[in-house]
């Protein structure tokens, strides 16, 4: 993966993360929001609808104990207070007073809660009252919720209690008021909220009416019949967020049992509207955010990759050997000035390469008049005493000039070869030609260098043993052939000059990593130290008592011109190895 595509998806993926994170704490803080306010909101209704209620309370109590102020109630009180009161009478009274204070509900009571007269229940006359449950002496002040049985099944009421009349045989009033959907619907609600009353599974009313579906309020209502406190949850009506409602349940209780649930109820469906609204704007943004993103990746990474690019390009002409590259500056930034410090480093290279190339043709011009003074000093001085020699024998015409002439000559003929040979090797060094490449089996080259040497190995004084270590199928290799078989020439010289005293001499030619072609030439001959292995393929540098040190220089140029690597290994003692690696067909 590129470093601009890198940059290009680093600046995307942090363009789509943060507008996804944006997107995201909108979205909960919206819905956090809306359900605290609804929550709210809920509870605010609560807290109307206890206060409705107490107010409804009070209200039912001033109506009963109005009642029970009437002359109507009084003469009932008295009725029931002599030794032999004739309930007959009192029949109707329940009702007369029910229908003059607007109460749905009235019953008079004896102090052992048998029933004297009722409005709701006439034939309840004699008994025990059915929706009391502690005697009318130990009832609370004030008005109480209250389930009163029913021919039909039974209603939720707000009830009071009040004595009538005087003395121990003083009668009560239980009266009450029911709370059905008309309660309900009195209860101001906010838009779109609704109360409900839950007095049993099969009994659910809200302002309409019965509750449909009243079943799906059953988890909530077994949580507050466990708790006995305040519970909320999330009720769907039917399938789909359309019909989900937030729901908060008040308990009511008595004595410690539940009488009812006031259910106050919230549509979630503007709620989840508004999320699936911020999420769809959210996504749409946050498209649009990756879209923005990609756009401005693309133009960042252009504008800090272009230059990077310009960059290593320059870069790679320059390890390519142009040292004259140079990268264009087009901003005054970091990377503007990273490319005229590049610029800067070629010039200078350049001017260091001048110098140093300078340096290196004076030093190797020096160092060449040195080794062709001090080669050439050594034929020129038996020169010299072979001329005087015979200067002196022709000036005193000894008898023995003609032997003196002919010995002078021979050696002058043999210095002048030496020196011939000197000049040789110096201009074979100073001209060594293009090498032509072509397809060639090395095979075929070590063979014939071994067999060229073969003759001198086994004539040797000391006889040297060459071993060949070839493969069985042909090793092919872009080279010259000519020059490759003069390189191996001067590395076996080398190993045989390393050897005096004998020893084995192996070549192994053999594929190398990645389709090359591997040779070593290896001695068993006295080895070479560090240092000497560093300088070993400098031009006129030996390691010989007679030697002009080009002969691995001529094996290193050799090797450059076929675009391969050569590298010795050697320790004192331990003979040493020299290994030429030539590069594959498609390297060149």
């Amino acid at each position: 993966m590129t470093f601009r595509t890198k940059l290009l998806l680093i600046t995307s993926l942090t363009v789509a993360g943060a507008v996804a994170l944006a997107t995201g704490a909108v979205s909960l803080w919206t819905r956090l929001t809306f359900e605290r306010l609804d929550l709210e909101r809920r509870q605010s209704l609560l807290a109307k609808f206890q206060h409705d209620l107490a107010a409804r309370g009070d209200d039912v109590a001033r109506r009963v104990a109005r009642a029970a102020a009437t002359p109507v109630a009084l003469r009932a009180a008295a009725e029931a207070a002599r030794p032999s009161p004739d309930y007959s009478l009192l029949l109707d009274d329940a009702r007369t007073l029910a229908e003059a204070q607007g109460l749905d509900f009235l019953d008079l009571l004896q102090q052992d809660l048998s029933v004297i007269s009722s409005a709701h229940a006439p034939a309840r006359f004699g008994y025990r009252s059915d929706w009391l449950s502690t005697p009318p002496s130990q009832q609370a002040a004030g008005a109480f919720l209250s389930r009163i049985p029913l021919p039909e099944g039974s209603a939720g009421a707000l009830a009071a209690v009040c004595p009538a009349g005087g003395g121990e045989r003083k009668i009560y009033l239980a009266g009450a008021q029911r709370l059905d959907q008309a309660f309900l619907a009195s209860l101001e609600t906010a838009p779109g909220m609704r109360a409900m009353l839950w007095f049993s599974p099969t009994e659910v009313l809200d302002s309409s009416g019965p509750v449909r579906q009243a079943e799906r309020l059953a988890p909530l209502v077994a949580r507050v019949q466990r708790s006995g406190r305040e519970e909320s949850g999330v009720v769907e009506w039917r399938p789909g967020d359309e019909g989900a409602e937030a729901i908060q349940a008040l308990p009511f209780l008595r004595d410690g049992r539940l009488l009812g649930i006031l259910l106050v109820a919230t549509p979630l469906r503007e709620q989840l509207r508004l999320q699936r609204s911020i999420l769809y704007t959210g996504l749409l943004v946050g498209a649009s955010g990756i879209l923005l993103g990609l756009l401005i990746g693309w133009w960042t990474t252009a504008r800090v990759t272009s230059p990077v690019k310009l960059l290593a390009a320059g870069a790679r002409a320059v390890a390519g050997g142009d040292w004259s590259a140079r990268v264009p500056v087009a901003s005054a930034d970091e990377i503007g000035e990273l490319a005229q410090a590049f610029n800067r480093m070629t010039a200078q290279l350049v001017e260091q390469r001048d110098r140093t190339v300078q340096a290196e043709r004076v030093a190797a011009w020096r160092e060449l008049a040195r080794r062709l003074a001090h080669e050439l000093k050594n034929p020129l001085f038996p020169l010299q005493i072979t001329v005087e020699n015979l200067r002196k024998a022709r000036q005193q015409n000894s008898p023995e000039f003609d032997e003196v002439f002919h010995e002078s000559t021979a050696t002058l003929l043999a210095e002048l070869a030496n020196l011939r040979t000197i000049i040789g090797r110096f201009s074979d060094f100073a001209k060594m030609p293009v090498p032509h490449l072509e397809p060639i089996d090395v095979n075929e080259v070590v063979r014939g260098v071994v067999q060229l040497f073969t003759p001198q190995l086994a004539a040797a004084a000391s006889p040297i043993d060459a071993v060949v270590e070839l493969p069985a199928q042909p090793l092919e290799a872009m080279a010259d052939r000519e020059q490759l078989g003069r390189a191996l020439n001067n590395l076996v010289l080398n190993a045989m000059d390393a050897m005096p005293a004998g020893g084995t001499l192996t070549i192994r030619a053999a594929s190398g990593d990645g389709g090359g072609v591997s040779i070593q030439v290896s001695d068993t001959g006295q080895g070479l130290t560090p240092e000497e292995c560093e300088r070993l393929f400098t031009p006129y540098y030996t390691t010989k008592r007679h030697g002009t040190g080009l002969g691995l220089a001529i094996v290193q140029s050799v090797v450059s011109d076929h675009h391969g690597k050569i590298a010795v290994w050697s320790e004192p003692g331990r003979g040493a190895t020299f290994t030429i690696v030539l590069p594959a067909r498609s390297d060149l």
